[in-house]
């Protein structure tokens, strides 16, 4: 009964670090998706939009 319950134990501790690191990586990978979407929304102010009045190059 005492070897199971070691076990046990070690099964636990070894599965709270897995869902310790998974954790860990979500909140850097969000982070990351923060940026990423901020930057995104900076480069699209920056391009101007394009003028209805213009005629195509090829007229």
């Amino acid at each position: 009964m005492e070897l199971k319950f070691m076990e046990q134990d070690q099964a636990i501790a070894e599965l709270s670090d897995i869902v310790n690191r998974q954790w860990q990586e979500i909140e850097q990978l969000k982070r990351k998706l923060s940026h990423t979407h901020e930057r995104i929304i900076s480069l699209e102010d920056a391009v101007p939009a394009p003028s209805t009045n213009e005629k195509p190059p090829h007229y």
